[in-house]
């Protein structure tokens, strides 16, 4: 994730609809759309989805490929820094909110270098700015197979399922996001999001002491990434503890 990627995504709380601001290191508005279709996919079809659809490959792409790396071998000193150079114009891109280019950046990214944990963690940053949830917890959770101590990304990966909870109500979800945040934190407790989501997690399991806690960490941490909206749905039901929130 590059620093000057600092976006905001949201995550609706259940049967309220309240938007709880956290971060990923996304890209502004869903410009691009996901391509679905049932019949067999174009080559330009397939660079616009996380790596490239993991299908079988045709010849047609297999030649493209090829020329790729060569071109890529004649160009920098290893396919390793290529991999960088793609992943960061991919990061760019998807601050622009350009969707299909960034992930055909991530994709060319990948092929470069599978180990390149920028790769997965910005598909899944495309899928999540897609909507298509299971894409972004695949990817990301792939990310975190390359890097288990990734904070960011931990708590990234926290914000997907905190938004599946809020579209399915799985007990599960909520379980695994608590897990992810429980990790994050032991690593380093003063990630500011690591802290809301954690207010947001104990939200919804109305372990109200407990949110306003972690808001309160979150706040002293980064005041600027607070979200007035679930204050108040928080005080709607329980009045701040430490009383600076009136």
């Amino acid at each position: 994730m590059k620093d000057f990627v600092v976006i905001w995504l949201t995550i609706l709380i259940p049967a309220i609809g309240l938007a709880q601001n956290t971060h990923l290191a996304s890209a502004g508005p869903n410009s691009d759309t996901n391509v679905t279709s049932k019949k067999p996919l174009e080559l330009k079809e397939r660079r616009i989805l996380p790596l490239f659809g993991e299908i079988s490959k045709t010849s047609e792409q297999i030649d493209e490929e090829i020329k790729f790396l060569s071109e890529c071998d004649k160009s920098f000193s290893s396919r390793t820094e290529a991999s960088s150079f793609f992943a960061a114009r991919a990061w760019e891109y998807l601050q622009e909110g350009s969707l299909d280019t960034a992930c055909y950046r991530f994709n060319l990214s990948h092929l470069l270098n599978d180990k390149n944990v920028e790769a997965y963690w910005g598909l899944g940053v495309v899928s999540y700015q897609r909507e298509n949830w299971v894409d972004a917890k695949r990817m990301l959770t792939k990310g975190i197979g390359l890097q288990s101590e990734n904070v960011p990304l931990l708590v990234d990966l926290s914000t997907v399922d905190l938004k599946l909870y809020a579209i399915t109500s799985r007990k599960e979800e909520l379980d695994e996001a608590g897990e992810l945040l429980k990790q994050a934190t032991g690593i380093d407790s003063t990630y500011a999001l690591g802290q809301y989501n954690l207010a947001l997690l104990h939200y919804n399991l109305n372990e109200l002491d407990k949110s306003w806690e972690h808001l309160h960490k979150g706040r002293s941490l980064d005041f600027s990434q607070l979200n007035l909206d679930f204050v108040e749905l928080l005080k709607a039901k329980m009045p701040d503890p430490q009383g600076f929130f009136k």
